[in-house]
């Protein structure tokens, strides 16, 4: 596989750049975007993965957030990935909330999803081997995960999955119980079929039950999230983390919505988070 780089800027004393390849996993062309820091050039640099929400690409954190300032103050590269395959020939919806744009980071069994839909092994396999064969600074040792709402989801699912691999984890208000909630039901029975056991692999309160990390995981959620009673129901993985003893930070900001303008408040507090305890 090779990466063929479609834009690059200055910022903070680092580069954003936007790179595109052929995924022969999902079996279309992707996406993502990497900002490298100044400190890069040093040498290798603790390694952030943002995984976005419904309807988002690369492009919604990398240009609404304003991560760029505290991840070259801290020195750590964050790449974001897009959030499905994407393109003519892949399986999609009308509605915003399934197909392109909305991968849920999973691995679909069901047709005509099941053709293209592996964003957990995409994220976990295929992109960070490409990253860590052409882009330079990044240290593959030393990785933490993080995102926002379905983004989110995919942070937590996948560090409790992979707790050597990412170290450390984070989330803006994520879908934690996806297989309660009708976000994640509609996917679920999408992608995965009638309610199973599959779809507790997917589902961060049932993981949690059963394999806790060391890190501590840090939330923040918004009051004023209009989503927060409906898709979000932050209680029942709150409760599941202290039945279990996995260690959680969970955050409820008062006044905040599900926006970038909450994301991008706390984005910082996130980035230090992830760099402190990757820094040891």
């Amino acid at each position: 596989m090779a990466l063929t780089t479609i834009s690059s800027w200055k910022s903070f004393g680092g580069n954003l750049s936007v790179y595109d390849h052929v995924s022969p996993l999902l079996g279309c062309p992707m996406r993502f975007a990497v900002y490298t820091p100044p400190q890069a050039a040093d040498g290798p640099v603790p390694v952030l993965w943002y995984l976005s929400g419904l309807t988002c690409s690369w492009a919604n954190v990398m240009e609404k957030s304003g991560l760029q300032r505290a991840a070259a103050k801290y020195g750590v590269m964050v790449i974001a990935p897009d959030t499905s395959p994407r393109g003519e020939g892949v399986a999609d919806d009308d509605a915003y909330d399934l197909g392109q744009g909305a991968g849920f980071y999973l691995t679909a069994t069901e047709l005509p999803w099941s053709t293209h839909y592996r964003m957990d092994q995409y994220i976990t396999d295929e992109l960070p081997a490409l990253v860590g064969e052409h882009v330079p600074g990044a240290d593959m040792g030393r990785q933490g995960i993080f995102g926002h709402s379905m983004g989110g989801h995919g942070a937590i699912m996948l560090h409790l999955k992979h707790p050597d691999r990412y170290r450390t984890c984070s989330a803006f208000s994520p879908i934690t119980s996806p297989a309660r909630v009708p976000w994640g039901q509609k996917a679920f029975e999408a992608y995965l079929g009638p309610v199973s056991i599959a779809w507790e692999q997917y589902d961060s309160t049932e993981l949690v039950k059963e394999r806790q990390s060391k890190a501590t995981i840090l939330v923040d959620t918004g009051t004023a999230d209009s989503f927060l009673e409906r898709e979000l129901k932050p209680e029942i993985f709150i409760d599941a983390c202290e039945r279990s003893g996995q260690r959680l930070e969970y955050r409820m900001r008062e006044g905040y919505g599900h926006d970038y303008y909450f994301i991008a408040t706390f984005m910082d507090d996130h980035i230090e988070h992830h760099a402190l305890a990757l820094m040891d």
